[in-house]
Parts: C-alpha cells; sequence; structure tokens
C-alpha cells in the first residue's frame, strides 16, 4: 500500500467528512475545500535523522541474559529481537541458524517493542527514553545505518509502534499529543524531600536523586519538530469524540489529551496520511491493513472495553466494530483478499476464541462466527502471516502455553479453520511469535527455569534454540538453582475460586511453617504465570517462600473473573489478598506471624491496601509504583492512562466517594507494618508522588518507612543495575522483619 502525495485526512467513526483519496491512488490534484477547523488529537510526526550505530557490539554484562520479541526478516534467514546482554533491552539483529548477533542500536534507551518491515528494508522499534512511559518509534536499516526516530522526537510527545503496510512503504504510528511544557514532567512529580530521618543503606530517600542533579528529569531527549500542522492535513468537519462505542467519557473535559494514527513514509519521499484520530483517547493502535490498502483494523478503548474498528482509508468510515479481548495489543489480521478479518476476541464470551468476520466489498460484516475456541481457556496471542492460509494460536492454559498452528480458510467456499499441529515445548510460556511465509516461527518462550530465550520452530513445529539465546544452563548464575512452582486455588471469603503459584524456597523442611511473602502482580488485568523470575529468586534465596496469586481482576479465568473488581468489588479484591495468606497459613507452608506483601503497579496499590486495611496480618511490605490515593493519581498521571483507568476504578468526580474510600491514604493512620516504597524517577504513569505521600504519612506516625527511587527508569524497571538493586533492597527490607532474626 504505498503512501501517495495527497491531501487525505481521515475520521473517528461516526464523524461527518468529505471525500479522500485513498493510498495508493492519484488524481488527487485538486484539495475539497477545507471545513472550519477544529482541534486534532496530535500532530503529524517529523522524522528526524539519528546517528548510526556502526562499530563494536557493546559489552556483554550478563552472561544470564534474555532475548525476546522476535521479528524475522522476509526470507526468515535473520531474526531482529530485543536482548539484555549489555545490562539493558537493546535492539539485536543475528542469523536464524547462527550463533552471532549484533547491536543494531547501542543507545541506552530501553527497546520494548520490534517489527521488520515486508519488505525487508527497514526494522521499526519502539524505544523509552529515560526509562520513562514517553516512547518514540524508530526505524533503522538491517546493517545498522539510517537511523531516525520517526514519531515522538518531539519534546514532551510519545508515539507508539503501529504495523507496517504489506508492502512495507509506510509505518503506522499513534501519536499523543505533546505536553503543554515541552520536555518536562507536568503531572504531580516529586513531593520536596524534607522527611525527617536519614534514609535506610542503599535506600535513597524521596527527592533524593532531584535534590542531587538540582533539576526536574527530563523524559525526551533529541531535536524538537515543528508543532505545526503540516500542509496536506485538512481538519475533519466534526470532532474527532464520537465512537461506535458512544461519547468518551468527560474526563477529556477535564484533562484534554489526544491520539492520532498515521502511516509514515521511512523513505521520507511522502507527507504522513492521518489514519485515524480521536480526542481524550485511552488507547489506539493500527493492527493491520488489508493487502490493497481499503480497509484498516484498528484497535481502540479503555481497559475493558477495547473493541476493533474496520476503517474505509478512503472515507475514515467506520465499517464494522466489535468488541475485543484485552491483554495482546495485536488483536487481528485481514485475509489476503480482505473479505475476512480474524479477530482475538471474548465478545459476548468467558475466554477469548478466534472469530472469522466476513466482510463485504464495502467492508461491513456480513456475519461473525467463532472459527477456534478451547473450553474455559483463553486466546493468548494470535499470529497470522500475509498470505493468510493458517495461523498460529497461543493458548492459556492456566497460566501456561499451549501452541496451536490452524489452516484458515483462504475464501468463503473453503470451509472452517482446521487444526494442524500442537508441538510440545520446552518451557512453559509463549510471549511472541513471528511466523514466517514458508510455514514455522520464531517464539519467544520463558519458563520457570530459564530467562526469556528465542526458538525457531520448523514447519512440523519442531522447536530448536536460536543460537544466540542463552543457554538453558546459563539461565541464572551459579549457585541456586531456580525454583519450579507448584500451583494453587483456594477460596475467598465470598467462595470465589483464586489462583496462583507456590514458590518453596530450597532445601526448606516441607512439614515447618516459613516465612511467607504474598507477591501480587499488575494490571490489576495480568496474570501470574510460570515464567522465572530474579525478584523471587532473590527472595526464596533468603529463606523466604513467595505465593504469587491471581485475585479478582486478573486474566487468564474468564471476563466475569476480570470484571469482579469494578467498582466495590475492589475492596473484596483486598480481601482476596487476605484469603490468600489465610490459605497457605491453613496449608502449613506459611507462618503465621511472618507473613509479607508485595506487588508493582497495581499490586502495589493492593500492597498498601492490603497493610492499611489488614494492619495485623502482615509483618512488612514492599509497595513498587503503586496508587496510595486516587485522587492524585488521576490529577499526575497521562491522560490515556487516566481516561483507560476510568473504566477500571471509576470516575475522578462522580465516584469521588467509593474512590477515597478505596485509597490506602484515606485509612494511612490504620498502618502498622514497616513498608518500603519503590519508583521510578520517570514515572509518568503512576507518579513518584504516590509513593512519597504514603512513605511520608508512614513516617509522620512513626512506622518504619523508606523509599527507593531508581533513576533514569519509569513505570517498568529495565536496566540491569537498577533491577539488581530494587531486588536486593526489597530482599533485605523483608528479611529483616520476616527472616530466621526478624526486627521488631
Amino acid at each position: 500500500m504505498p503512501l501517495e502525495r495527497t491531501n487525505l485526512v481521515h475520521h473517528a467513526p461516526g464523524t461527518a467528512g468529505g471525500t479522500a483519496a485513498a493510498p495508493g491512488t492519484r488524481g488527487a490534484d485538486a484539495a475539497p475545500p477545507a471545513p472550519a477547523p477544529v482541534p486534532v488529537p496530535a500532530p503529524a510526526p517529523v522524522p528526524v535523522r539519528m546517528p548510526d550505530h556502526i562499530g563494536a557490539d557493546p559489552p556483554t554484562l550478563l552472561t544470564a541474559h534474555g532475548c525476546w520479541y522476535p521479528s524475522a526478516d522476509p526470507t526468515g534467514e535473520h531474526v531482529a529481537f530485543i536482548c539484555d546482554r549489555a545490562g539493558v533491552p537493546q535492539l539485536w539483529s543475528g542469523p536464524a541458524r547462527g550463533t552471532e548477533a549484533h547491536a543494531l542500536d547501542g543507545d541506552p534507551d530501553p527497546v520494548t517493542e520490534v517489527s521488520w518491515s515486508p519488505d525487508g528494508r527497514w526494522i521499526a522499534y519502539t524505544t523509552a527514553p529515560g526509562g520513562g512511559e514517553h516512547t518514540r518509534v524508530l526505524v533503522v536499516r538491517p546493517d545498522g545505518t539510517g537511523r531516525q526516530v520517526l514519531a515522538g522526537a518531539e519534546p514532551g510527545s510519545s508515539a507508539h509502534l503501529g504495523c507496517w503496510t504489506r508492502d512495507g512503504t509506510a509505518l503506522a504510528v499513534t501519536v499523543a499529543r505533546p505536553s503543554a511544557s515541552g520536555a518536562e514532567h507536568t503531572g504531580a512529580g516529586h513531593l520536596p524531600s524534607d522527611v525527617d530521618g536519614a534514609p535506610a543503606a542503599g535506600v535513597r530517600g524521596p527527592g533524593a536523586d532531584r535534590a542531587e542533579r538540582g533539576a526536574t528529569a527530563t523524559l525526551l531527549q533529541g531535536t524538537a519538530a515543528h508543532r505545526a500542522l503540516p500542509r496536506h492535513y485538512r481538519a475533519p468537519s466534526a470532532p474527532a469524540a464520537a465512537t461506535a462505542l458512544g461519547p468518551v467519557p468527560d474526563l477529556v473535559q477535564v484533562r484534554g489529551g489526544g491520539l492520532a494514527a498515521y502511516l509514515v513514509d521511512p523513505e521520507g519521499a511522502n507527507a504522513p496520511v492521518l489514519l485515524y484520530g480521536e480526542e481524550g483517547a485511552a488507547s489506539l493502535r493500527v493492527c493491520d491493513t488489508s493487502p490493497d490498502g481499503r480497509f484498516a483494523l484498528v484497535r481502540r478503548g479503555p481497559r475493558g472495553r477495547r473493541e476493533a474498528l474496520v476503517l474505509d482509508t478512503a472515507s475514515g468510515r467506520t465499517t464494522f466494530s466489535l468488541h475485543v479481548a484485552d491483554g495482546d495489543p495485536w488483536i487481528g489480521r485481514f485475509s489476503a483478499d480482505a473479505r475476512t478479518v480474524w479477530l482475538r476476541s471474548d465478545a459476548d464470551r468467558e475466554f477469548a476464541a478466534l472469530l472469522r468476520v466476513r466482510l463485504d466489498e464495502q467492508g461491513a460484516s456480513r456475519g461473525v462466527c467463532v472459527a477456534v475456541e478451547r473450553e474455559e481457556t483463553a486466546l493468548d496471542l494470535l499470529s497470522v502471516p500475509d498470505h493468510g492460509r493458517w495461523a498460529l494460536l497461543a493458548w492459556n492454559v492456566h497460566g501456561a502455553t499451549e501452541l496451536e498452528s490452524t489452516g484458515l480458510p483462504v475464501t468463503d467456499a473453503d470451509g472452517g479453520a482446521e487444526p494442524r499441529h500442537r508441538p510440545v515445548l520446552p518451557h512453559e510460556v509463549v510471549t511472541r511469535m513471528a511466523p514466517l511465509e514458508r510455514g514455522g516461527l520464531f517464539a519467544a518462550l520463558a519458563g520457570s527455569r530459564r530467562r526469556p530465550g528465542i526458538w525457531e520452530l520448523d514447519q512440523g513445529l519442531m522447536p530448536a534454540r536460536a543460537g544466540w539465546s542463552a543457554r538453558d544452563e546459563d539461565a541464572v548464575p551459579p549457585g541456586r538453582p531456580p525454583v519450579r512452582p507448584v500451583p494453587l486455588r483456594c477460596r475467598a471469603r465470598d467462595g470465589l475460586t483464586l489462583g496462583g503459584w507456590y514458590y518453596r524456597a530450597p532445601d526448606r523442611d516441607p512439614g515447618r511453617p516459613a516465612p511467607c511473602v504474598i507477591h501480587l502482580h499488575g494490571g490489576p488485568e495480568e496474570q501470574e504465570r510460570p515464567v522465572f523470575s530474579p525478584l523471587y529468586h532473590e527472595l526464596l534465596g533468603r529463606g523466604l517462600d513467595v505465593f504469587a496469586p491471581d485475585v479478582r481482576g486478573s486474566s487468564g479465568w474468564g471476563r466475569s473473573f476480570v470484571d469482579a473488581d469494578l467498582g466495590a468489588g475492589r475492596f473484596a479484591a483486598i480481601d482476596d489478598v487476605a484469603d490468600c495468606a489465610a490459605h497457605v497459613v491453613a496449608l502449613g507452608y506459611a507462618d503465621p506471624v511472618r507473613l509479607g506483601v508485595m506487588g508493582r503497579s497495581y499490586g502495589g496499590y493492593l500492597t498498601m491496601a492490603s497493610l492499611v486495611r489488614h494492619p495485623d496480618l502482615f509483618r512488612a511490605g514492599v509497595a513498587v509504583c503503586g496508587m496510595s490515593d486516587f485522587a492524585t493519581f488521576f490529577a499526575g498521571t497521562e491522560p490515556w492512562i487516566a481516561q483507560s483507568a476510568i473504566a477500571k476504578y471509576g470516575h475522578p468526580e462522580r465516584d469521588r466517594d467509593l474512590l477515597r474510600a478505596l485509597s490506602p491514604m484515606s485509612r494511612i493512620d490504620q498502618l502498622r507494618a514497616p513498608v518500603l516504597a519503590v519508583h521510578g524517577e520517570h514515572d509518568t504513569n503512576v507518579p513518584p508522588t504516590e509513593s512519597e505521600q504514603f512513605i511520608r504519612a508512614a513516617r509522620g506516625r512513626g512506622v518504619p518507612a523508606r523509599q527507593l527511587t531508581l533513576r533514569d527508569e519509569g513505570h517498568e524497571f529495565l536496566r540491569a543495575d537498577n533491577r539488581r538493586l530494587y531486588r536486593r533492597a526489597a530482599a533485605d527490607w523483608l528479611e529483616r522483619y520476616l527472616g530466621s532474626n526478624p526486627t521488631p
């Protein structure tokens, strides 16, 4: 689908708009009269050339490194992937069946996604400057030349990777409107560092980094781009705020914000083309374009209300929409003739399945049916090669993965989908799949006994580890072998069945209760899965057991389970934490007087909430990047994150009383247990204020409390040195209060 020099603008679904030339057509010499201008969600990206990374690879710092997120070239002979052997996730490339891999971008900014173009000329990838949430999209030639920022170079802006057009001439990117103050973080930021008392050894007090460095953290580097709209832009004739789900929630009236999806030509010969824009958007990603360029498949909407849109690229009209599952954002693909779209969806279902949507000539639905499903098992990942003759399906079986290859009908007369192969995998979980046109795939695998690695599966789906992925025996440093967890099921006080994984410390007497840490995942829609966790490995080495449960709100157990924590149901989710602790005590696994709780993101919120709602249950807590007060969280987070959070937690105005009651700060006077808070200094998802105000209030009441602030990190901790510091600080804190000689 080549980009042409046309005056093209597309509209949000349901809005009026004039006709425009479709990508891949000519003859738009005279543009239609411009309607009255309206605000646009985000200006078109302006590419910025970057220095090429030509030279020696970064030094290998980690023997026990990981490789993940594979994307193969069109021949299947080379693979681009993310690797952290130099201590930070970077873009690497290597031969499919060789042993030598090389870095394509040696900058210290963590890489989060990778996509090789269908024509083989470019590799697109997303980086997180400073480790923060304001990401940008780059492209580079396979030989390491031609590196440029396609979107997100403007200070304060953020961009996310979308799909390539089928011919590789353009890349879809999603751009967020830049913040008003440019590169500076404009959220709640940090509190002044005036908390009494010195930080514990190895732990940085609130505001320590800011005091030492003398400035607010800069989230983005690079050349500032023009803020003006491109010449070819023509504003929609109506605000792009109405969608197939109806008007967006009115948080947009309070905080603003917007997302827009563009097609960008990496060669720079054609101006960016606006595909879709939405004011107050919670999420937006272009997942596929049809081979002829007539239609685009877009995923948009807040958590729990995601939907797939089929857009007519000539008019911007929405021809079809359907609810789709949360989780992996790559929700589906068009067939080769664009008369079918394959979707991973849980519309009107408990568990996501593969759906077939038949389209007419105009892109409207002629019928939706279930192509492949499994009882009480969700479809986690869907990957379809360009030819569309078969699909790769990754099924979530209580946290582990079962992989399946399925033949797809090419035309309406070809019948239904037919299972082909179900391989035996060497490790428990598939995190990413990259199909090959000739058959087979590259898969990123993770397991309880190794770090992430990449395997090639041939046409018969027999797996072989890529030569540049670490060996299984090198998955962890020598000394302590990784622990294989055992699945546990327990009942909440209201009868709901909960799941999780229990890790027993090595050499533990099976008949003797042990100190135990309840670890809570983020999301809340994430799921605890049996993959190797360096944090768990550190805790187990200190003699602490770990129970990692899926409380209500987690994925993998059906839509009803995910929605069970909405509204006032979140009080029950907090009680689930206490019920999980009671269960492992009743089994004789855990010592009731040496229980700890910790978690990250939503798990950090649950940690703080559990400490104040069950103050006599836990002896210590570690809250990582957690929300302590919903009012300050909504005031400080990114607009698109706030928009999505409304659907999960409640509206900051209409549900003010409920959110206040759910906020840990509202019950801080009940806190008894010592608490360590950990936060990334560049976190604009959950601003550092959330940890700082909780620690300040705890210390003001005489409760032992400390904060560790990690430099050059955002909501995720991606740098090896910071991850090591975090693990050791958390383990030190918990061992201090739960170990064999606990501090009173």
